[in-house]
């Protein structure tokens, strides 16, 4: 028997946890957001973008590297959107 491992399947109550808000869940489970900050998992849950969305418009400020633990994933993001 085969077992795979899904880090995006933390990644919503690793946001709450690390955030301390509740996202709203875009896109899957793959994407969530947070006032004007969009957090999105991509390039098969390797990397973690930080968006700006302003209405229809987005812009993308920086990207994490997920290499292991989705959460240590999301304080480096914390650490980025507190830096400015």
């Amino acid at each position: 028997m085969r077992t795979f491992a899904d880090s995006a399947a933390d990644f919503v109550p690793a946001v709450e946890r690390v955030f301390g808000a509740k996202p709203r869940v875009l896109d899957g489970s793959r994407a969530v957001q947070l006032g004007a900050l969009k957090l999105q998992l991509e390039a098969g849950e390797r990397e973690l973008w930080l968006i700006e969305t302003h209405g229809p418009l987005e812009h993308r400020v920086a990207m994490v590297k997920v290499d292991g633990s989705i959460e240590d994933a999301l304080r480096a993001a914390k650490g980025v959107v507190e830096r400015g």
